[in-house]
């Protein structure tokens, strides 16, 4: 029998399974200090717990799911993780390092169904989702990895912009979030942390309706239908129009700014007149809006996609600028680490694959 992950409970499942098998309902925050204040891996090391909780932690639950394969470190400070899963598949995981803080990527499933045309997450399909439990050990193994260092370090921020569609594993999603917030777990702030979307309208509207303090990102990467069709697919389930009408209820229920992430293609959708289009797009929701315009990391297997010049990409900043839209160009780290997300992972899947042949 497969063991569920500990971190895969909310601290208010953890008392009530806890109540359920007769123990005392404080043991359920003794147990998080153990967890997350002083990270241990066993559960024999929890000391003030009495053996009976312990052996029934130790028959129901498991605290390692994710076994590190491969670490990669590049020139700036990130690091690259593949995990291995207790079934075999991998998944990555990045730290970055910014003058702000420590903060992690994580990954939500097994591949990506969503079909972007110039993402290296979809060269190979979903597989399955994560577990909360998993997403959630994925920060653990980062904090560990800080901790072994002993600088003192700590995960300050996260981004949910890894493998695979969040919104398409929607309830491991919360039950992560609920749990690396709260206060008595990881305690990282809700505004010190970043969901990202490729546009399920109807997921965002879900989304909104929690009120929680977590940022949105919306990956757009095209400012009208036929071209975003073009370059990702879930367009046709989901259209501009239908898209940013669940924009305008989130920000109504909300009044949080969101970030519109723009990944600029050479030739594709980087020209002046797709920035107008943007700007236009945006105008009536400017002052609750972002955009974050990101250099493109060119992947083997997408060679019909390049970057664009940075002439092109400046040219698209300042118009956008000059229509009153929040705009930055993001900060590269990574690109001597295979910096486009699921590359090493694809990568290594098929390294497994030619040694098996």
């Amino acid at each position: 029998m497969v063991k569920q992950s500990i971190y895969g409970l909310t601290i208010d499942q953890l008392t009530e399974w806890l109540l359920e098998q007769g123990q005392k309902k404080y043991r359920a925050e003794q147990i998080w200090d153990w967890l997350y204040r002083k990270r241990v891996t066993n559960f024999s090391d929890m000391k003030n717990i009495n053996k009976e909780c312990l052996q029934l932690l130790e028959e129901h639950f498991t605290i390692q799911t994710l076994k590190q394969s491969v670490k990669q470190e590049s020139a700036d400070g990130t690091i690259k993780f593949l995990f291995e899963m207790q079934d075999g598949n991998l998944i990555e995981t990045v730290l970055m390092s910014f003058p702000y803080g420590l903060s992690v990527c994580v990954t939500t499933q097994v591949g990506c169904n969503i079909g972007c045309s110039f993402c290296a997450s979809g060269l190979l399909r979903k597989n399955r989702d994560l577990n909360s439990g998993e997403i959630v050990e994925q920060i653990m193994k980062v904090q560990q990895h800080l901790d072994e260092k002993g600088n003192d370090e700590r995960v300050s921020h996260i981004v949910v912009m890894g493998i695979g569609e969040p919104f398409d594993n929607y309830h491991n999603l919360m039950s992560f979030l609920r749990v690396v917030n709260h206060p008595k777990g990881l305690a990282i702030g809700a505004r010190h942390i970043t969901v990202s979307t490729s546009g399920l309208a109807h997921k965002i509207r879900d989304f909104a309706d929690e009120n929680l303090q977590v940022n949105l990102a919306l990956s757009l990467h095209a400012p009208n239908d036929e071209l975003r069709t073009q370059i990702m697919k879930i367009n046709k389930a989901f259209p501009i129009e239908k898209l940013m009408a669940a924009l305008d209820y989130y920000l109504e229920r909300n009044n949080r700014r969101v970030t519109i992430e723009y990944i600029l293609l050479k030739d594709v959708n980087d020209h002046v007149e797709e920035a107008k289009q943007l700007a236009k797009l945006l105008q009536d929701k400017r002052h609750l809006t972002y955009v974050n315009l990101i250099p493109y990391n060119p992947v083997n297997e997408h060679i019909q996609y390049e970057r664009s010049e940075h002439k092109d990409i400046m040219a698209f900043y300042d118009t956008l600028k000059k229509n009153g839209i929040q705009c930055g160009v993001r900060h590269e780290q990574g690109a001597d680490i295979d910096a486009a997300c699921g590359q090493l992972r694809s990568k290594q899947i098929k390294k497994n694959q030619a040694r098996a042949i």
